[in-house]
């Protein structure tokens, strides 16, 4: 059975963070696929617009273009609407099926989880990695027993991870990629019109954010 990890975001800009992530999950799930899955525009940010989805698009083409074992779907952002996890889930089960899926998600939205759209439901529907990130602690507190008694807590083992798993649905925790980079952070660097954090993204999407004077 092939093995295919999803992580969905804006992507507002991707950065090595984002294919820190990618590429170690290959390594460490012993993945057949990892793919990203850029947001139209996520439903919980409301209140910032993001950088077109066709430039969002070009600069994870960009930052892929060599690695053979990650790609990207367009999945949402074919959709043109804000999509909630909830309803891409059920599609990526569809469109790999007779998969083993895994669904990424950063510490962050870990933390929020219990916001998003039927979350416990989320959580239920197939294999999740929960990937730890500065600043944020993985906690379990703010979720149900139900969920907690589905958590595989991989934190400090840093190899061997499918001797862990178990045949069920399962949420994996990880600190096994351990990033500290904000595209947040990298807008407001970029808002000036030059790049000072330039360790933090791939050099052919900063000359592409350049060229095209993004953010």
């Amino acid at each position: 059975m092939k093995r295919v990890a999803v992580f969905g975001g804006t992507f507002d800009p991707v950065h090595n963070g984002h294919l820190s992530i990618g590429r170690k999950l290959i390594e460490l799930f012993e993945l057949d696929l990892f793919v990203f899955i850029p947001a139209f525009h996520a439903p919980h940010k409301p209140d910032r617009k993001p950088t077109s989805a066709y430039h969002r698009f070009a600069m994870l083409a960009i930052a892929t273009r060599e690695d053979e074992k990650i790609t990207i779907s367009t999945l949402e952002l074919d959709q043109a609407k804000p999509r909630y996890s909830v309803e891409t889930i059920p599609e990526l089960k569809s469109i790999y099926a007779d998969t083993k899926l895994f669904f990424v998600i950063g510490a962050d939205s870990w933390q929020d989880i219990r916001t998003w759209k039927h979350w416990e439901e989320v959580l239920m529907m197939t294999n999740h990695i929960v990937v730890s990130r500065p600043g944020y602690e993985v906690e379990v507190e703010h979720v149900t027993e139900s969920i907690r008694g589905r958590i595989i807590d991989l934190r400090g083992v840093r190899s061997g991870f499918r001797q862990h798993e178990k045949e069920e649905d399962s949420i994996y925790f990880t600190d096994a990629v351990f990033f500290d980079t904000s595209a947040t952070d990298l807008r407001e660097d970029l808002s000036d019109g030059k790049l000072d954090r330039k360790d933090d993204i791939p050099d052919e999407v900063a000359k592409y954010i350049e060229k095209y004077d993004l953010y």
